[in-house]
């Protein structure tokens, strides 16, 4: 796949002041080619040592890759097609008899569902819900939902048309609005340019990357000298099942996989980033 081989990350840097680091995720159909890509900016402090984790399917438990930092995956894929990742939002109530998950939450969804569907029935079996962030899944039938707890309600949030887009504000509460955080809005508008490209034009991972380019964070310094920015994007092809990793927003470190062929290998491997 050329997009796969070439790509190359081409970031367009908006300089915003925050007090807080936080995260963007896509997951977009191409209503052309029907090809889905899911896409994630993982903005955190620059001290932390992330890595990507290759786990190959068991007797019990399917292959998945993911990626984060001391034994937790923040996002990942799994053999199936099945994509998870989360983004902070403002503190919530959950609902009664809930608990917030324990462990690698996402490797055991990753390990153990195969579908959007699947991951929501795992979660009322556990009674698992999340105080401070929200849930975006993604398979690759085509469906994608955002799961959030709102006043101690779960809420289902499906994907419109083409395109489920996660940042840092519950989409069902209606207290909070898209212009709560700046990247929602220039990330639609992103893919509502791409929806609107001549048919003969291509989109590719690449093309949609740019998208979620616009949304980067510069590495800031806070009141401590402590850096903080775009920790690393990845790039997910979920119908060629194919992943990208840039580093810290730079093209000289990238990690490329070929999903299926990793996880055939039957190797458990750990890439570190630094």
């Amino acid at each position: 796949m050329k997009a796969f081989k070439y790509l190359v990350l081409l970031i367009s840097i908006i300089i915003i002041s925050e007090k807080s680091f936080a995260c963007s995720i896509i997951y977009y159909i191409d209503s052309k080619t029907g090809k889905i890509y899911f896409i994630n900016n993982e903005d955190y402090w620059y001290d932390v040592k992330p890595y990507i984790q290759i786990n190959p399917s068991s007797k019990d438990e399917l292959g998945r890759i993911w990626y984060g930092w001391k034994n937790f995956g923040q996002g990942g894929i799994n053999e199936k097609g099945l994509v998870i990742d989360g983004a902070v939002t403002p503190e919530q109530k959950i609902p009664s008899g809930y608990s917030s998950p324990k462990g690698n939450f996402t490797d055991k969804i990753l390990a153990k569902c195969r579908t959007v569907d699947e991951v929501i029935q795992y979660l009322e079996q556990e009674k698992n819900a999340l105080n401070n962030a929200h849930i975006l899944l993604g398979d690759k039938n085509g469906k994608a939902v955002i799961v959030e707890w709102i006043n101690g309600v779960k809420n289902i949030v499906e994907i419109k048309n083409n395109r489920l887009v996660s940042t840092n504000f519950n989409l069902s509460d209606t207290i909070q609005t898209e212009m709560t955080c700046w990247r929602y809005p220039i990330i639609q508008k992103g893919l509502d340019e791409l929806d609107a490209r001549n048919p003969k034009d291509t989109i590719d991972l690449k093309a949609v990357g740019n998208v979620i380019g616009k949304a980067v964070q510069l590495p800031q310094k806070d009141s401590t000298g402590k850096i903080g920015g775009t920790l690393y994007t990845t790039f997910i092809d979920l119908t060629e099942m194919k992943f990208i990793l840039v580093y810290k927003l730079d093209n000289s470190k990238i990690q490329k996989l070929d999903i299926l062929k990793e996880l055939q290998t039957g190797k458990t491997r750990k890439i570190k980033l630094e």
